[in-house]
C-alpha cells in the first residue's frame, strides 16, 4: 500500500512541476540545438484596431488616443470600438472621438453577449488586411503597431502577440502574482516561440491576418481559441517582445480571483472545442505544447489535492515523506498569508509566487466544476472580473 501511495505522490508532484519547469526546460533544449530566427519588414498594410468594451468610460478615451498616437501611417489605420450595451457613456465618449478623428468609429452591441460576439460582429465592417485586438484598458509603445505588422512579413505567421506588462502602483497580492506570472507567460511564450507556436495569447496585444480570422462561439475565449485556429490552418503564432503593451492588474484579490475562474471556464470550454489539436497525429508539435502548457496546467489543482493527501498518508512512513508534508504544508501557509492586505515589502516578495499559484490553482478548480454543470461566462465587468 505504502508503495502505491509513494508512486501516486510522486507522479502527482511531476506533474504540478511540469508545466512551470520541465516543459520550459524541454523547449529551452530544444531551441539551443535547433534555433529559429525570426525576420521582419516593414510593408504598412493596412490595420484596425478592435476594442471591446463594457462600460469603460474611465479608460476609453486614453486608450483610443495612445492607439491614434502611434507611428504608424495615418491612412493605413481604423479604430473600431465594440460596445457591448455599454449604459455608463462610453459610447457617447467614441462617437465624440470619432468627430474629432474619421478613423475612429463605434459599434453597439444589443443585446449585450461579450467579448467573443463583438469581435465576430466587428470583423465584418474591418477594413484592414492586419486585425489588431486590443483591450479598452490596453496601453501601447509607440512603435507597437508598426512591430506587428513588420511579423506578419514572415508568410508562416498568421497571428502575432505581444509583451504584456503590469504597471504596479500598491502592494495587493492580485498585483505583485500578477505581475510575476505575466513574466512567466513571456518567457514561455518566447520559448514557444522557438519552438514552433505559441499556446495562447495577451489578449489585449494581439494580431490577426483578416482571411485566417474565424467566428467564435460567445461562449469561448478568443485569445486562446482564435490562435488555435490558425495553427490548424497551417499558420504559426508567434510571441515578438519588441511589442510592449501596459495594462493595470487588479487590486482587489476576489476580483482577480473571479477573472481567472472566467478565463480558465472559458478556455476549458475551448480545450474541449478544439480537442482535435491534442491528437500529436495531426500536428505532434501544437499537441505537446498544447498538453504540456494548458491541459497538464489545468489539472494542476486536481494533482495538488492527490499529492497532499497522498504525503499525509505517508507522514509516518519516513522521516523523508514527513518532511515533504511540513513543507507543503509551510508552502500552503505563506500562500495563505498573502492574501492578507498592506504586507511589508519583503514579506510581500516571499508569498506573491505561493499566493497567485493557489489563487490560480483554486480557480482552475472552480472552472472545472462550472464546466461539469454546464455553465458559461461570456460577459465580464471591468476591473471585477
Amino acid at each position: 500500500m505504502n508503495q502505491v501511495l509513494i508512486y501516486i505522490f510522486w507522479i502527482s508532484e511531476i506533474l504540478i512541476l511540469y508545466p512551470y519547469i520541465l516543459y520550459p526546460l524541454i523547449l529551452y533544449i530544444h531551441n539551443k540545438a535547433r534555433p529559429r530566427k525570426l525576420m521582419w519588414e516593414q510593408t504598412n498594410p493596412f490595420v484596425s484596431v478592435l476594442i471591446p468594451a463594457y462600460n469603460e468610460i474611465d479608460c476609453i478615451e486614453a486608450t483610443i488616443r495612445n492607439k491614434l498616437s502611434k507611428n504608424y501611417p495615418h491612412d493605413k489605420l481604423e479604430i473600431i470600438v465594440i460596445s457591448d450595451e455599454s449604459t455608463d457613456g462610453t459610447d457617447e465618449c467614441v462617437e465624440a472621438l470619432s468627430q474629432e478623428d474619421n478613423r475612429v468609429s463605434l459599434i453597439r452591441q444589443e443585446p449585450r453577449r461579450g467579448k467573443a460576439a463583438g469581435l465576430n460582429l466587428a470583423i465584418k465592417h474591418a477594413k484592414g488586411e492586419i486585425i489588431v485586438f486590443s483591450d479598452a484598458n490596453s496601453i501601447y509603445d509607440s512603435d507597437a503597431v508598426a512591430h506587428m505588422t513588420e511579423s506578419f512579413s514572415d508568410e508562416s505567421v498568421g497571428y502575432i502577440t505581444g509583451e504584456l506588462n503590469y504597471s504596479i502602483s500598491g502592494n495587493a497580492a492580485s498585483e505583485h502574482g500578477s505581475d510575476a506570472y505575466m513574466k512567466f507567460e513571456n518567457i514561455v511564450r518566447k520559448l514557444e516561440t522557438g519552438y514552433y507556436s505559441i499556446i495562447g495569447v495577451n489578449g489585449g496585444v494581439d494580431a490577426i491576418r483578416k482571411e485566417l480570422y474565424k467566428d467564435i462561439p460567445p461562449d469561448l475565449i478568443t485569445d486562446f481559441v482564435l490562435p488555435l485556429h490558425v495553427t490548424d490552418q497551417g499558420k504559426r503564432v508567434i510571441f515578438d517582445p519588441r511589442i510592449k503593451c501596459y495594462e493595470r492588474p487588479n487590486e482587489d484579490v476576489s476580483a482577480e480571483f473571479r477573472m481567472r475562474v472566467r478565463v480558465a471556464l472559458r478556455a476549458l470550454r475551448g480545450l474541449v472545442y478544439m480537442k482535435r489539436l491534442m491528437n500529436p497525429f495531426n500536428n505532434f508539435k501544437i499537441s505537446f505544447s498544447l498538453i504540456s502548457h494548458k491541459f497538464i496546467r489545468f489539472l494542476g489543482p486536481v494533482f495538488m489535492i492527490i499529492a497532499f493527501l497522498s504525503n499525509a498518508m505517508l507522514f509516518n512512513y519516513s522521516n523523508e515523506y514527513a518532511t515533504l508534508f511540513s513543507i507543503q504544508l509551510i508552502i500552503y501557509l505563506i500562500a495563505i498569508v498573502g492574501l492578507s492586505k498592506n504586507l511589508p515589502e519583503v514579506i510581500r516578495k516571499i508569498t506573491k509566487v505561493p499566493t497567485y499559484f493557489l489563487i490560480s490553482n483554486s480557480a482552475f478548480f472552480v472552472a472545472f466544476i462550472k464546466l461539469f454543470k454546464g455553465e458559461t461566462m461570456a460577459v465580464w465587468k471591468p476591473r471585477q472580473g
